[in-house]
């Protein structure tokens, strides 16, 4: 999912300028003959004909991600002449609510949940995409076009995926200390152990980090839901997320024991920063900072926390940091995947923004975004597979399109947004702050559900 916000509050960057043309009522500038365009910019012929329009975007990236999603259109808006505009913001959630509401909503937006889509499709304010974005829908497993669905209609096209089920450590530590990759629950747990046994000072066997600004809370929501999957599978997975199963039903309620016992456990936590309870206070952007200074043995983060690694820092198998797939708590479960993505979603129907909105949706942008985006996977099947150079990505890509997986979609992001996205998140700052209960926090969360 989710949530992969950075320190700076917002960045607005426009690409290219071209000479002014008239306005239209919705401020984009009026559609123009399409010119030939030549050279390296034929690629972009079908997006041509809006020269001087302004595109707004907004979203949940921010800087050091969004550098490489400006860059990825760089050249799509120097030959098209289409100003696009990012703005993004760590108080998305519930930033794109007052603007949409008031009157302001950008032309797109990227949105991380699924339960938000459906939170603003209520509005009555998003439009429904063009003919070339719902074509371009061939190109993804049909499940993920059911995620920028909206009862069964559809609304919104995958921008990328994320392989959640990761957990990073450093090779170099696990070589020095004689340690091995888990592959197994029950071999993780013991790695724990015997690093709690063997590490002094405030160096403990995990790091974490629920800090996100507004967000704050997912990436706890993140650990609850991979024990769900891992332990029960995805029917009761499915039933979770529809509150058929509740958080204080007893398959929950085991999933969150399960998690307390691990990264609520002061006997593991919080490597190289404090207690338990400081896991509440660290921002996911520091969380996993200690394994670089031996302090911290493993941090259980998605694929894209790659970007928060500092610059310099190498990640592969012999590297400074690299990632293993996190072990089904259940082994008959088949290799359980959570994983996350962003979907575009327009509230705006004029020629330049679906212009841009097809071209995001196109096998072609997703290869640009490859390209200059270490950690970023695209959920289009058409992507040139060999751009993969990364590991994390090769490694990523490897789970998410492996047919035999149990893959589900971050539970959190789908739930209903006061659910998903306001509740349980809170819910988890909370239990991880003040060490409320389990049956009290599960109640907490469920009380938050819709009526209807």
């Amino acid at each position: 999912m989710k949530k992969r916000v950075a320190s700076v509050a917002a960045l607005g960057v426009a690409l290219f300028t071209v000479t002014a043309c008239s306005s239209n009522s919705s401020g984009n500038a009026a559609s123009t003959p399409a010119a030939t365009l030549t050279g390296n910019c034929a690629q972009y012929q079908a997006y041509a004909g809006h020269s001087g329009s302004t595109v707004t975007i907004f979203g949940s990236i921010l800087s050091p991600e969004s550098n490489s999603l400006n860059t990825s259109w760089a050249d799509f808006s120097k030959c098209t002449g289409i100003t696009i505009q990012y703005t993004g913001s760590n108080t998305f959630e519930s930033d794109l609510p007052v603007k949409v509401n008031g009157g302001n909503a950008p032309d797109l937006a990227i949105i991380p949940q699924p339960g938000l889509l459906q939170q603003m499709v209520a509005t009555g304010t998003v439009k429904a995409p063009p003919a070339q974005t719902v074509a371009n829908e061939a190109n993804w497993n049909s499940a993920w076009k059911g995620y920028g669905s909206v009862n069964g209609t559809f609304y919104a096209a995958p921008m990328s995926a994320n392989m959640k089920s990761l957990v990073w450590y450093s090779p170099s530590y696990f070589k020095k200390n004689g340690y091995t990759v888990p592959t197994t629950w029950a071999e993780l747990m013991a790695l724990s152990n015997k690093m709690a046994a063997n590490m002094t000072g405030n160096a403990k066997p995990w790091c974490g980090g629920i800090g996100s600004g507004t967000a704050s809370g997912w990436p706890a929501t993140d650990w609850l839901e991979e024990v769900v999957l891992g332990t029960f599978g995805g029917q009761v997975y499915d039933d979770w997320i529809s509150h058929k199963v509740t958080f204080s039903d007893p398959q929950i309620q085991t999933a969150m024991q399960t998690v307390q016992d691990w990264m609520l456990n002061p006997k593991f936590v919080n490597g190289g920063v404090g207690g338990v309870s400081s896991i509440a206070t660290t921002t996911f952007q520091n969380a996993g900072l200690p394994i670089l200074k031996d302090q911290c043995g493993m941090l259980q983060q998605a694929s894209f926390y790659e970007a928060q690694w500092p610059k310099g820092t190498t990640v592969g198998p012999n590297g400074d940091v690299f990632a293993f797939k996190l072990p089904a708590v259940n082994p008959s479960i088949s290799t359980p995947v959570e994983g996350g993505g962003e979907f575009v979603t327009a509230f705006s129907s004029d020629p330049a923004t679906q212009a841009v909105q097809n071209y995001l949706s196109s096998p072609e942008w997703a290869d640009a975004r490859i390209k200059v985006a270490p950690g970023w996977v695209s959920a289009n099947e058409k992507v040139d597979q060999s751009l993969y150079t990364d590991p994390i990505d090769q490694l990523s890509a490897k789970y998410l399109a492996d047919p035999n997986a149990t893959f589900r979609f971050d539970a959190s992001d789908a739930m209903p947004a006061a659910v998903g996205s306001g509740e349980e998140w809170k819910a988890m700052v909370d239990w991880f702050a003040s060490g409320k209960s389990i049956k009290a926090v599960a109640a907490e969360i469920d009380a938050a559900w819709p009526k209807s």
